[in-house]
């Protein structure tokens, strides 16, 4: 009776990407072909990488361009213009302990604009600039709070039809621990990620991705950008407005992301520098799961989800992901020296815990060349015993989501890394 319940969850989380019908997942430890990851202190060209200077001059940069032509696809380094509008500010949000504030970030080509709006917490007890987490949220700024105020954005009604139950006030609040981030003397900045890309077919011109030079004109290159490389690049352009405001540290920033957004998060934070930490939350294959695991979600399957998230050029390697030059290792590598943290979910099969925990594993070297230090053994660490290094871990008990655990594990993280005592109001 359990593993039926299990398979129709899967089904069902799978059936708007048109995967629900799939018989040939892979949950079974023991189908794990046998693989090499592709090394991460060697250049392409055969020679050891054994410092900080080859390793940032010369490996990086390779390692970065394979993600970039193969994977996510080229950001455009076209300028986008946008100014804000700040809409809403009340300065006795969450019972007096934060000031919210709503902004309109406005995305203008000259003919065309897009809006995207940002929702954001300040902690009111914290004197000096605060350090911050931001992350988009998928329901829409309204689903995170029960505040009447928040406000709908305008590319929601596109992706979900009325009466739909994600139109109701709160109904992700559960993955939005505003109490305890607020308590813990962080803010929080979070936006809708449709207001970046729409994810749901045929909506692509009301993306960000229309206003670039280029948009619609001719075949679609294989390295052309698509909904994560979008969703990454809308994370910087949070971090823009950021900048914008003295009540921000710049210098202890943190980005979280779950699930796609757990993909899109490590993606940001590997072009990014400005985010100090990275956090990917049961982020799959794409994401901090490694590839050749061929376990659960693969390339073939998350490759080929409509809107596409990854680029074309990806679509080589279905089913031949031990000729891929890159591995999700590499990825997390990319971070160093800054911190980053993986977690996973014990029931959450589908994005493969231990791939993600491994991938986490292998990162370690060029950490260690920063003399930090990675994930400790190759053996995963228990339910509820999360690992604290440059390099963090946890798996949780329970499924796919965001929990109250995770967003202790995180703050806990992040303190140890920005050096923030817990403060109480």
């Amino acid at each position: 009776m359990k593993k039926i319940t299990y398979i129709t969850i899967v089904a069902l989380a799978l059936s708007t990407t048109g995967w629900a019908q799939r018989t040939d997942v892979n949950y079974d430890e023991s189908k794990v072909p046998a693989y090499t990851l592709p090394a991460l202190l060697v250049t392409d060209g055969g020679q050891q990488v054994t410092t900080v200077a080859q390793w940032e001059q010369e490996r990086r940069p390779e390692i970065l361009e394979h993600f970039t032509s193969q994977m996510y696809g080229r950001t455009p380094t076209a300028h986008i213009p946008v100014r804000y509008e700040v809409l809403t500010e009340d300065p006795q949000a969450l019972g007096g302990r934060a000031t919210s504030r709503q902004v309109r970030l406005i995305f203008s080509n000259g003919q065309k604009t897009q809006e995207a709006l940002l929702l954001l917490y300040l902690p009111n007890h914290v004197a000096g600039p605060a350090p911050m987490f931001v992350g988009y949220n998928f329901k829409g700024n309204h689903s995170t709070t029960l505040d009447t105020t928040i406000l709908y954005s305008k590319n929601f009604a596109l992706v979900k039809e009325p009466g739909h139950p994600d139109w109701e006030r709160g109904c992700q609040t559960n993955r939005w621990a505003y109490e305890d981030i607020i308590g813990r003397g962080y803010g929080v900045a979070t936006m809708c990620y449709h207001d970046i890309f729409p994810d749901k077919p045929g909506l692509k011109d009301h993306s960000v991705v229309s206003l670039f030079p280029g948009y619609g004109e001719g075949g679609r290159a294989p390295d052309e950008w698509q909904a994560i490389g979008a969703w990454a690049w809308g994370s910087s352009r949070i971090l823009d407005y950021l900048a914008t405001d003295p009540r921000v540290d710049m210098e202890r920033v943190a980005i979280m992301g779950h699930s796609r957004q757990g993909k899109a998060a490590l993606w940001a934070g590997a072009q990014d520098t400005r985010f100090k930490v990275v956090i990917s939350n049961n982020s799959g294959a794409g994401g901090a799961a490694l590839s050749r695991r061929k376990y659960g979600e693969t390339i073939a399957i998350v490759s080929s989800i409509k809107p596409a998230w990854f680029c074309r050029a990806l679509d080589q390697y279905h089913g031949r992901e031990e000729a891929m030059p890159f591995d999700q290792h590499q990825l997390i590598a990319l971070m160093a020296p800054r911190a980053v943290y993986v977690a996973s979910a014990e029931r959450d099969q589908w994005a493969d815990p231990k791939g993600e925990y491994l991938a986490a594993y292998h990162a370690g070297p060029v950490y260690e060349l920063y003399g930090l230090k990675g994930l400790p053994s190759l053996t995963m660490p228990a339910i509820h015993q999360p690992i604290m290094n440059d390099v963090g871990y946890h798996i949780r008990a329970g499924k796919h989501d965001v929990t109250a655990y995770d967003w202790q594990a995180f703050l806990d993280f992040a303190d140890k890394h920005f050096e923030v005592s817990t403060v109480s109001p």
